[in-house]
């Protein structure tokens, strides 16, 4: 399942910066309790048809396996899991609820449901299930680094400070939690409390990524663009198989508006993983940007990485939105926009933070062609929408 970066909308990708691979305290899965023989034999049967990247049997054996005995609450996690690698998130989100009901102390099925539902654009609901959680888990220490997490992206950030504070009580000049409190600080304001949390996890015995990444983050709320590069390249030369800062120095570029080097950063990432969607959508996005209507090349490459992506992953609902808005509002092909949109709206949860411009944009069209030609001259183009970006 992707974790490690968020929802491109519009013109914006969440900056993620804690990253992937962190170690914490985990709450063990619960044994499996005596299950119907045929329906966990059909599970393992799953199991091995993922390892062939049979992935769509492996679906239709776990769907089998749950019929077979509803209470399975490992065949409903995995395929919630399986689910999600197929950016089909509104139906991985029933599968791990159901899972989590199953299986309460499974730390493993609520991380995962919290992270599809801050995919599918619903940080609060993540929040609410993670925060449940660790009330009867305080040790929970990955399940408490998520629920930081997602409290921030909900705006929530009194709780976030809160619990950022409860994880670095557990885990006293961890670079990881020191960053975690750092990055709350941030997202409230309160640079000086940030920039001093961010140097103690500097101090660290052993340099990291995650702490060059939020001092990085921090030296861009404070506008010195270029220490923030030096902490993000920092980080890079630090763990080079981590591409998460590759990926936020895209995203910086792109909300700076400078393109060319956000293709450059992207690209980058795409030949480490040539089938990473973040970077793709990205890519597309940092393309779409370089375009004009002289010159559509780039509108073209972009429209093509995002049909890509849906190719592989028809559910992934920043690609159908990205597409639609290349649609909208750089190629005047709003027809072939309408139906992504209303997949798009039919996909989406109701929190999902661009919906609004999704609508909006349905909306104008059924205006537009509700009026008569009257040979006017055109408007100008409509500028693209700008949806809420999700924080990480």
């Amino acid at each position: 399942m992707r974790t490690c970066f968020g929802w491109l909308g519009g013109a914006f990708i969440a900056v993620a910066v804690l990253g992937c691979g962190a170690s914490h305290k985990k709450v063990e899965a619960p044994a499996l309790a005596q299950a119907n023989t045929e329906a966990l034999g059909t599970m393992v049967q799953s199991v091995e048809a993922e390892k062939q990247r049979d992935r769509d049997r492996a679906v239709t054996l776990l769907r089998q396996a749950i019929a077979k005995d509803p209470s399975l609450w490992e065949a409903h996690y995995n395929l919630g899991v399986l689910l999600a690698r197929k950016n089909d998130l509104a139906g991985a989100e029933p599968e791990l609820a159901k899972a989590a009901e199953l299986a309460p102390n499974a730390e493993d099925v609520a991380l995962a449901l919290g992270e599809v539902r801050r995919r599918r654009g619903d940080p609060g609901a993540a929040a609410d299930g993670l925060a449940a959680f660790v009330k009867s888990f305080p040790d929970a220490t990955a399940s408490r680094m998520a629920l930081v997490a997602s409290l921030r992206e909900s705006g929530r950030l009194d709780e976030a400070i809160k619990n950022a504070t409860e994880l670095l009580k557990r885990r006293p000049n961890d670079p990881v939690a020191l960053s975690a409190l750092a990055l709350a600080h941030v997202d409230k304001g309160e640079m000086d409390a940030a920039e001093l949390l961010s140097t103690e996890a500097l101090k660290g015995d052993k340099k990291t990524a995650v702490a060059e990444r939020t001092a990085a983050l921090v030296a861009l709320k404070r506008g010195d663009d270029a220490i923030a590069f030096q902490h993000f390249v920092s980080a890079s030369e630090l763990d080079p198989k981590d591409i998460t800062a590759r990926l936020n120095m895209g995203v910086v570029l792109l909300q700076a508006g400078v393109y060319p080097r956000a293709e450059k950063e992207f690209r980058a990432v795409r030949d480490v993983e040539p089938e990473n969607d973040d970077a793709a959508i990205g890519l597309a996005a940092a393309l779409r940007g370089q375009g004009k209507r002289e010159s559509q090349a780039p509108y073209r490459e972009a429209e093509k990485i995002l049909k890509d992506v849906l190719d592989r992953e028809p559910h992934d609902l920043s690609a159908m939105f990205n597409l639609a808005v290349l649609y909208e509002d750089f190629l005047a092909r709003p027809t072939d926009a309408r139906p992504l949109l209303e997949r798009f709206l039919d996909e989406a949860p109701d929190k999902h933070p661009a919906r609004p411009a999704a609508e909006k944009y349905l909306a104008d069209d059924k205006a537009a062609a509700q009026t008569p030609d009257t040979g006017a001259t055109p408007a100008a183009a409509k500028k693209p929408a700008k949806s809420a970006p999700a924080k990480k």
